[in-house]
């Protein structure tokens, strides 16, 4: 896909320079490393990329939200977006190391200056990794309010039981953090009783928590998480007993953005194959970019992808402002995972068979786009949000 001269973080064409066009650079050079064969192989074994994530970390893409005085390079959200955007365009994946990006940002923000100088300095070096994220239960599912997981004091420790489900990266990570049931009490509000904690999963292993994976559609490295009669420290609690479901909402937004920026390279690349291959690609004795059936339906999606990249931006620079950004958080997530989706659905139909051959990377690359209508927050709970929060419509669940 040809882009000269284009601000590739609004989509606008612009005089000025993108300001994180050195990091984009970088990042697709390291990517480069790391071609469509290593995802394939990887996809095929349902083997993490361990490789990669290394080369992420060392060259410090990984720490780049966590302050100068932690260890990391103190950047801005935007700087991460460009950063997850380049590896999706790239052909990879950055769901298997994204969510030390956002995560860490509870504890950033309301962890003890105890818990932040004993965990970010080793996030930000790689001796620690927080990848992990314990939330989800099999019967609240996106209800998080009625999760049911309890951690109970008891003298000097919590003890902790219950389970998570879809928990990511949790066999490649040494840190979770893990939101649990600390009360009951039917006379506080809804949003009170949860309390969010910093597990030391080394030190849990076989003392009660056990991790049993789940084999899905694409290579997500995602588990179950049971934890039985698990006992950690006082101390590993963050912040105050009962706030829990407020931090975690601290993240969900950075979340939100920093995936619909994925969405936004996945449907780059997308777009870069169709455009290379219906360029290349002659039938009936002429390219079949000539057709206006090929022509149209990747042209709709790179329109699609450009206005869903400029509410990306905006959300981000609000994040960034520390200014309300829930619906611009919410909509550009929306948006660019329906315009990723319509690319690889475009991406298919230009290939014809070819798009599923596994050499080809599409077929591999329609399956990851597919997740992001459901997850980390489905496309419906976006619209209720919308309705809701913005448009002022009665409450719907």
């Amino acid at each position: 896909m040809q882009d000269k001269n284009i601000n590739r973080v609004s989509g606008i064409t612009t005089v000025d320079k993108d300001p994180w066009e050195d990091i984009r650079n970088s990042v697709k050079s390291l990517c480069d490393d790391f071609p469509g064969e290593y995802w394939r192989k990887l996809d095929s074994n349902r083997s993490y990329p361990e490789e990669f994530v290394e080369a992420l970390t060392k060259a410090g893409y990984l720490a780049c939200l966590i302050p100068e005085e932690y260890g990391g390079s103190g950047l801005p959200l935007k700087a991460a977006c460009a950063i997850l955007e380049e590896i999706q365009r790239s052909g990879g994946n950055g769901a298997a190391c994204h969510a030390q990006m956002y995560i860490m940002g509870a504890l950033l923000r309301h962890g003890s200056e105890e818990q932040k100088n004993k965990y970010l300095p080793k996030i930000a070096s790689g001796e620690l990794r927080l990848q992990a994220f314990g939330v989800t239960e099999p019967d609240a599912g996106t209800d998080t309010l009625s999760i049911r997981t309890k951690a109970e004091k008891s003298n000097n420790s919590y003890i902790i039981n219950g389970q998570k489900v879809w928990t990511s990266r949790a066999e490649y990570s040494d840190l979770m953090l893990l939101l649990a049931r600390t009360s009951n009490d039917k006379n506080n509000k809804r949003t009170e009783g949860l309390s969010l904690f910093i597990l030391d999963m080394q030190k849990a292993k076989d003392k009660g928590l056990t991790i049993k994976p789940i084999r899905t559609m694409i290579n997500h490295a995602t588990t179950e998480i049971f934890f039985d009669d698990l006992e950690i420290p006082l101390d590993s609690l963050i912040g105050d007993e009962g706030k829990g479901f407020k931090y975690i909402l601290d993240g969900m937004n950075a979340e939100r953005i920093l995936i619909a920026s994925e969405c936004i390279g996945d449907s780059k690349f997308f777009l870069d194959k169709m455009t290379d291959y219906a360029t290349s690609r002659e039938v009936f004795g002429r390219p079949i970019g000539q057709n206006q059936g090929i022509q149209f339906p990747i042209s709709r999606a790179y329109a699609e992808t450009e206005a869903a990249a400029l509410m990306v931006e905006r959300a981000a620079e609000l994040f960034d402002k520390n200014m309300p950004c829930g619906t611009e958080a919410n909509i550009s997530k929306l948006l660019a995972s329906e315009a990723s989706w319509k690319s690889a659905e475009a991406a298919i139909q230009t290939f014809g068979g070819y798009g599923f051959a596994e050499d080809y990377d599409i077929e591999r690359k329609y399956r990851e786009a597919r997740l992001y209508q459901i997850a980390p927050v489905s496309t419906n709970l976006i619209l209720a949000y919308i309705a809701q929060n913005v448009l002022g419509l009665k409450r719907s669940y």
